[in-house]
């Protein structure tokens, strides 16, 4: 019976020590929609978002500036997250290509996403 305790807790031990630790990760996107046409809005949709790929996250231009951003600041042991942009509710970017992806790296981040819709195209800038 010792035996058996023994074993579990060395085996409830081992699996405790797998869990990632959770970092914060802030991140801005910035879309530039200059020349795009006929855009009332934009959204995004990703891995990372609560109703995984099903629903828009909206992104806001206040400025007018033809460039939405949106920031996310989530605590996640996560590695990488994937995504796309929508336009006006159901015209996803990328059609033909790989969803977005960024990877981070196992600490706290904060990163500026910087692409123009419907360009695969992107800059990281980590602060």
């Amino acid at each position: 019976m010792r035996k058996i305790i023994t074993l579990s807790l060395l085996f409830m031990g081992v699996l405790a020590s797998c869990v990632q630790e959770e970092h914060v990760k802030n991140v801005t996107f910035k879309v530039d929609t200059n020349g795009i046409v006929n855009i009332e809005s934009l959204g995004i949709r990703g891995s990372f978002l609560p109703n995984q790929w099903r629903e828009s996250f909206p992104l806001t231009d206040d400025d007018n500036d033809g460039i939405y951003e949106v920031n996310f600041k989530e605590s996640t042991a996560v590695n990488s997250i994937t995504f796309k942009f929508v336009k006006n509710g159901f015209d996803y970017e990328l059609k033909n290509s790989e969803n977005r992806q960024i990877t981070f790296e196992y600490k706290p981040e904060t990163l500026i996403y910087q692409t123009k819709f419907n360009d695969t195209l992107a800059t990281i800038t980590k602060k």
